[in-house]
């Protein structure tokens, strides 16, 4: 019996050295252990979790949202420019935010002001004018929200507050119109008269227009500006402007009008005053919308320097380019032409705006 009971002693010490040791070895070789399918999935759900998380806050079908902010609705080439900027949008898939300032810089800078309050992706806007966009294009900047500046320029030396800008080159359409004018009157013995219808004071197209314009006409000492001033590039202030101009000055020889609008209500008055647009008056104008090529083929305006409204697909593709942190241009120049009567009797049927 006593022998018995040693053996069964000497058993259990045994099972319990086993189940110590056995005990020991899991836990000093945890490092290399397989963990339990309920421990793999306890450890994978907060990874899940995060995952979730950073999908929903930047989902992949997230509409780019673009705020742009336009001048106005003041001639047939803006509002042409906006269905380019509205239909490209909206082929591109943006979410787009526009507003129309009624050619007032107050009414953009507010807009402006309320795309970066609705931290938009990107800001584009085509001044009302050149000057005074400093403040609110820091704030931009400052909020992290890329700018992008179509048709028209700012006078900001600081480029940093912009990413590029999209548009013509006004001096060289002004040069245009004025290489057009030295050609037909270069042989001219007299003085030739030349009254000048400006756009908006102030803004960028009417200052380089009339610059490039300028540089060109002074190689002929015949050919004189006898009057200048702004028609806010409307179809009704040209033609007031232009009968100020018809009562003034008994001899005008030459019209430049810095857009094809400001053109149309000019030869209205230019038609009242009993003269023939065209033949009396010699008519250049600058932009080449529909209403203006049409005068065009007709005789009424001699020459057209195009301007292309049709910027869309350019801003959406620098849109992509600045959000995809791409390096793009500081300055993007659209391709444009110029038409005689003849050429644009030839592109009238063809003429997309």
């Amino acid at each position: 019996m006593k022998r018995i009971a040693k053996l069964s002693t000497l058993s259990v010490l045994v099972l319990i050295m086993v189940f110590v040791a056995a005990c020991g070895k899991s836990g000093n070789n945890n490092n290399n252990a397989s963990p339990s399918p309920k421990a793999s999935e306890a450890a994978a759900a907060p990874a899940a979790e995060s995952a979730a998380a950073s999908e929903s806050s930047q989902p992949a079908d997230k509409k780019v949202v673009l705020g742009f902010a336009q001048v106005g609705a003041e001639s047939g080439w803006r509002s042409a420019n906006t269905k380019s900027i509205q239909e490209s949008a909206a082929t591109a898939g943006f979410d787009l935010k526009f507003s129309d300032a009624q050619q007032k810089q107050e009414n953009q800078i507010k807009a402006i002001r309320s795309y970066i309050q609705q931290k938009v992706d990107v800001i584009a806007f085509s001044p009302v004018v050149e000057s005074g966009w400093d403040t609110v294009l820091k704030e931009a900047k400052e909020a992290g929200i890329p700018v992008i500046l179509t048709d028209r320029a700012v006078d900001s030396e600081d480029t940093s507050l912009y990413k590029t800008f999209i548009g013509s080159d006004f001096v060289e359409e002004g040069r245009k119109a004025g290489q057009w004018l030295v050609d037909q009157y270069k042989d001219a013995s007299g003085e030739v008269n030349i009254v000048e219808l400006q756009g908006t004071t102030g803004s960028a197209p009417a200052n380089d227009r009339k610059s490039g314009f300028l540089d060109v006409i002074t190689s002929n000492p015949n050919l004189k500006i006898i009057a200048s001033q702004t028609g806010d590039f409307t179809r009704a202030k040209g033609k007031e402007v232009m009968q100020a101009f018809l009562q003034a000055n008994k001899k005008i020889d030459v019209l430049y009008a810095h857009n094809d609008d400001m053109a149309l209500g000019a030869i209205q008055a230019i038609e009242a005053a009993g003269l023939k647009p065209g033949v009396d008056i010699k008519i250049i104008s600058v932009d080449g919308v529909h209403d203006g090529i049409q005068a065009a083929s007709e005789g009424k305006i001699n020459f057209i320097v195009e301007c292309n409204p049709l910027l869309g697909p350019q801003l959406m593709t620098a849109v992509n380019d600045v959000l995809a942190g791409k390096d793009i241009p500081l300055r993007i120049v659209t391709e444009e032409g110029t038409f005689t009567s003849e050429q644009a009797l030839a592109a009238l049927p063809n003429r997309q705006y």
